[in-house]
């Protein structure tokens, strides 16, 4: 370990403050130089051996990046508002279950499946710009029919949805129908 700015030794470097994170799986510590008085971070983190080998659509395999279902999220929810932390833990719970169910090779679909069921939930434009890549759709048409379905699946899984699209003018004050009014044969006294 050598400071990024001097180059002084291990020896010349002074532990400010250590915590954990990305889950638990790594160490994050601020240091300080004494030689320079400037400080950077490290971080420590148990290097694993590549489990898993990602078997692409075109019969490639590529040994499993986590980061790279990070980018994607990023660039689904570009400019929406989803907290980074959301995406962090999107990509986590991806990562665990594929690490679960799989020893050596995964399907890119089944992580795609896995972070679509996961995006729906959180962001509905996120979810059709990641499934526009992620599910490769031909025409404008599945596009089209793919957002219709995501305005569809969220009316039926929160029921208040649907009543943004009840005319108010066709209820009463009770939310019920308001009764239609019986034709009248009798004309307007004047």
């Amino acid at each position: 370990m050598r400071c990024p700015f001097c180059d002084a030794e291990k020896e010349s470097l002074k532990v400010i403050d250590s915590r954990a994170c990305d889950g638990g799986r790594a160490i994050r510590r601020r240091r300080e130089c004494l030689k320079c008085a400037k400080r950077f971070t490290t971080y420590e983190k148990i290097e694993e051996p590549v489990r898993v080998i990602v078997v692409k659509k075109d019969g490639r395999r590529i040994p499993w990046d986590r980061n790279k279902i990070l980018r994607g999220l990023e660039r689904a929810c570009f400019k929406r508002p989803v907290p980074e932390q959301e995406l962090v833990r999107i990509a986590e719970e991806v990562e665990e279950e594929v690490f679960r169910t799989h020893d050596r090779e995964v399907p890119s679909e089944l992580i795609g499946r896995l972070v679509t069921e996961r995006l729906r939930r959180l962001d509905q434009v996120a979810y059709v710009r990641f499934a526009s890549v992620y599910r490769q759709f031909k025409t404008l048409e599945e596009l089209v029919d793919e957002a219709r379905a995501v305005l569809d699946a969220r009316r039926y899984e929160d029921p208040e949805q649907g009543k943004l699209f009840i005319d108010p003018a066709g209820s009463s004050e009770n939310g019920q129908p308001a009764p239609e009014a019986a034709p009248s044969d009798a004309q307007p006294a004047e």
